[in-house]
């Protein structure tokens, strides 16, 4: 199916480029980007396919899972349900932005710490999830953690590790560590 995915995207991108398609220029993770898109290109496809960041994962396709959560201007949204064009003008940050200068965010080395992964597949989606939720609280409560990765859904973890990791994280935050 990735491989379908991709041939598919590719001539699109063809054609996109033949008929002129779409100039868009967005800021992801820092870095400004200008390309021509077709008007109908999902942020996802062309967060992994333009830019090639890999980080945003295809999960669903129908926006239940989460996988492809991204933050735009800072709020977490999913990906697979915002076009490309949407983005124009727009700062996105997927997990592959988080780290700086060598050193991981407060909430990947949470999430490595307390076990908050296991296959890593929906790690991306509830990491940008979860820190919209700790840059406006620091000390979320259990619940409010809860509902903050709602939207995502992971099949590996039973979500306890999870909710620690992002407790964690939050305290990271909160003391200044970052």
């Amino acid at each position: 199916m990735a491989k379908a995915r991709r041939t598919a995207r590719a001539k699109t991108m063809g054609m996109a480029r033949e008929n002129g398609g779409h100039s868009i220029t967005l800021t992801v993770n820092g870095q400004s980007y200008t390309r021509v898109t077709e008007p109908r290109v999902l942020l996802v496809d062309f967060l992994r396919d333009d830019l090639r960041l890999t980080g945003t994962h295809v999960g669903c396709d129908t926006s239940h899972c989460g996988a492809c959560t991204v933050l735009l201007d800072g709020r977490a949204v999913k990906s697979c349900t915002v076009l490309a064009v949407q983005a124009e003008g727009r700062a996105v940050t997927t997990i592959e932005g988080l780290a700086q200068h060598g050193r991981l965010h407060p909430i990947q080395e949470a999430f490595k710490e307390h076990h908050g992964l296991q296959c890593g597949f929906c790690t991306p989606g509830v990491v940008l999830a979860a820190l919209e939720l700790l840059r406006a609280d620091h000390a979320p409560t259990e619940e409010r953690i809860r509902t903050a990765i709602s939207g995502n859904i992971c099949r590996c973890t039973g979500y306890q590790n999870i909710v620690d990791s992002v407790a964690a994280a939050g305290e990271r935050m909160k003391s200044g560590k970052w």
